[in-house]
């Protein structure tokens, strides 16, 4: 049975893959659904202000420490495809399957920022601006998003090339938002790349709301519709 680590987006919680955990759980898998430091409800100004890519991939690293992981599969929605590259990255070979969900997949160098497009850098900058640490959410979306921390966002992620070890890396491309997607230009890339699995999905961003049985499919490694290759919104944060 596999071990899952799931990590939410920018502004959310665990509760972003509410739907999708009993799935998995249901077929015999350990789950583990993370909030990052920043987006917890009783972390105060100072912990957001300070929490960055850092802070989030040592999120997932203690985790694996804590519950004695190896052989995980990582699944990051939007910003958090900077997280888990960073922390697959330093996990020392603990890592077996990468899992970008309608996310980010850094290079070495890149940031959330520079990887986005225009919408979205203006997206951050306008929530940004009451606090100058803190990203609220854009308009509409769960009530239950909280302000992203935005040096999060900005800080470019260093990677020494072990990412490139994980045995099996996919990335999933969210087709029902192409009128603001950030990631049509990554899925090309992606697509022309041997080492990866590139899988589409017809639902929006927010795709483990939208369609929970075919995002736990996706990772349950069952063939789902619209598939792409290999075994078959509210904002990019």
């Amino acid at each position: 049975m596999a071990t899952f680590v799931l990590v939410p987006g920018g502004w959310k919680g665990s509760w972003s893959f509410e739907a999708v955990v009993p799935l998995l759980e249901r077929a015999g898998h350990t789950v583990h659904a993370l909030t990052l430091t920043g987006l917890r409800p009783d972390d105060d100004d100072a912990t957001v202000a300070a929490a960055n890519l850092d802070t989030h991939a040592e999120d997932v690293l203690r985790l694996l420490d804590r519950h004695h992981i190896t052989g995980a599969t990582l699944v990051g929605h939007s910003y958090a495809g900077m997280v888990i590259a960073a922390a697959a990255d330093r996990a020392g070979g603990r890592i077996s399957r990468l899992v970008h969900l309608d996310a980010y997949v850094p290079r070495d160098g890149e940031s959330c920022w520079s990887s986005t497009n225009e919408h979205f850098r203006k997206v951050f900058a306008a929530g940004a601006a009451a606090t100058g640490y803190a990203v609220r959410p854009p308009d509409g979306g769960d009530p239950r998003r909280r302000p992203h921390p935005l040096a999060s966002f900005l800080q470019t992620i260093r990677l020494t090339g072990a990412l490139a070890q994980v045995p099996r890396r996919e990335f999933v491309y969210c087709s029902g938002w192409e009128d603001r997607t950030p990631f049509a230009g990554l899925r090309a890339r992606l697509r022309a790349d041997p080492e990866w699995q590139v899988h589409d999905l017809p639902t929006g961003h927010d795709a483990m709301h939208e369609a929970p049985e075919a995002v736990a499919a996706l990772l349950l490694g069952e063939r789902v519709a619209d598939g792409a290759r290999g075994p078959a919104a509210r904002g990019a944060g």
